[in-house]
């Protein structure tokens, strides 16, 4: 994202894309990725039939006064957002307009320029070499660009042995704070050893159930299309981005086909985990438009929320 010019002009291109073309694909102002009036509860207060969720209605209040009432909920731009972005050497790759580093690092950046600007606060966790870096939440756009900064600054990805995966990211961003709110995972969602069974459970499925379970989770997968087909070139010398270890394969017609559909199943297997545990899926390719990608997914999940509502009321 950075090539061509400096990091603070590589940001502020980034916060141009997120503020005038996302806001004019969805057309005006928007809540953030995901709708909802919140997940914090409030106060309580008289049930409105026909306006209020009678899933939202406080029983101990109702039973105490015999008159119903419901629990309100602290709109969204009250809430903190966390997000947890991977930043393993396997996200040190792409072969189409940029690399899937670049690509976590505009996609935590769209989330952090939407969540500014309603005034939240805003942090994350960083999975990189032997660690799981914290920055802290705060708001204002310094602090965000400082966190980019950062994000852009880290080192190449280097194999090391021992380091934390994806699951266990995650359940340090179950840990961090116990206040409900957003919570985002960037990854590619790639495991050591891929389980290719789409039913079995992956290892970082639990913890984001647990995640899910009480907070808003949005899981954005991160793919580049040579992860999903192989080209026709012959022999070439693979290397493993988590391992180090380099090997040659040549690339025939029935490897490829192996490998297609092996990745299929890998691809599947993530979506049916992400599906389990109820997590919002939005998936970003290197080969594709990502702001565009966004903003489809925001209006499918607008209208799903719509539809939910109208069939509740």
């Amino acid at each position: 994202m950075s090539s061509g010019g400096t990091a603070e002009q590589a940001l502020r291109r980034l916060e141009l894309v997120v503020t005038r073309r996302l806001d004019g694909l969805l057309h005006g102002a928007h809540l953030g990725l995901l709708p909802g009036t919140g997940s914090e509860a409030g106060d309580s207060r008289v049930y409105v039939p026909g306006e209020d969720d009678v899933r939202r209605m406080d029983w101990a209040v109702t039973a105490r006064t015999t008159v119903p009432h419901v629990r309100d909920l602290i709109a969204d731009r009250e809430l903190e957002t966390w997000a947890l972005a991977d930043l393993s050497p396997s996200m040190d790759f792409g072969t189409a307009d940029t690399d899937k580093r670049d690509l976590v690092v505009s996609a935590i950046g769209a989330l952090g320029f939407l969540s500014s600007r309603m005034g939240d606060r805003f942090g994350a966790l960083v999975l990189h070499d032997e660690y799981v870096h914290r920055m802290p939440a705060r708001t204002g756009r310094p602090a965000l660009y400082g966190l980019l900064h950062s994000l852009m600054d880290a080192p190449r990805g280097r194999p090391v042995p021992d380091a934390p995966d994806l699951a266990e990211g995650i359940e340090v961003l179950a840990a961090t704070r116990r206040r409900r709110g957003m919570r985002v995972v960037v990854s590619d969602f790639l495991d050591a050893r891929p389980e290719l069974d789409p039913a079995a459970e992956r290892p970082w499925e639990r913890p984001i159930r647990r995640l899910a379970a009480r907070h808003q989770v949005l899981a954005v997968e991160v793919i580049d299309p040579r992860e999903l087909e192989l080209p026709d070139v012959g022999r070439v010398a693979f290397a493993d981005p988590e391992t180090g270890n380099v090997r040659e394969v040549h690339l025939s017609p029935k490897i490829r086909q192996a490998y297609a559909e092996a990745a299929a199943a890998q691809r599947e297997g993530t979506r049916a985990a992400l599906r389990r545990a109820g997590v919002a899926h939005l998936v970003l390719r290197t080969d594709r438009d990502w702001v565009f990608d966004v903003a489809q997914f925001v209006l499918r999940q607008r209208r799903m929320s719509h539809l939910a509502h109208r069939r509740s009321s």
